[in-house]
């Protein structure tokens, strides 16, 4: 996850994460961007199906009352595999359109390395 999470921006070798894959478990990310910014989002884990589905809550450190909830699935697609992810109850929509361009740029690099 250290060489993929984050959007575009992220300064390389930024990424700091430590999860406890679990229900119940937590995880914390953190990463610089090339603005001089400083990001660290954190939450925990509400569903786990190993290869098939997460469910986990998640909430920046800056506005931890603003939980918003992340569902990811995979399902087999031909010789690879499809990989959905779904962010929602977002506090409002700037804060939807940011992600949906972090996660664009996290989901760009996971392809990257990959290819």
């Amino acid at each position: 996850m250290i060489h993929w999470f984050g959007p575009s921006e992220t300064i390389p070798g930024s990424v700091k994460a430590a999860m406890d894959v679990r229900v119940g478990g937590g995880f914390r990310i953190s990463f610089s961007t090339a603005d001089g910014e400083h990001h660290e989002v954190g939450g925990e884990y509400r569903e786990v199906v190993p290869d098939q589905r997460l469910v986990f809550s998640w909430a920046w450190h800056s506005t931890p009352e603003r939980v918003s909830v992340v569902t990811v699935t995979i399902k087999p697609d031909g010789a690879g595999s499809l990989l959905t992810l779904n962010h929602g109850q977002f506090f409002d929509e700037p804060a939807r359109d940011g992600h949906r361009r972090g996660w664009t740029g996290t989901l760009d690099r996971l392809e990257k390395m990959f290819a």
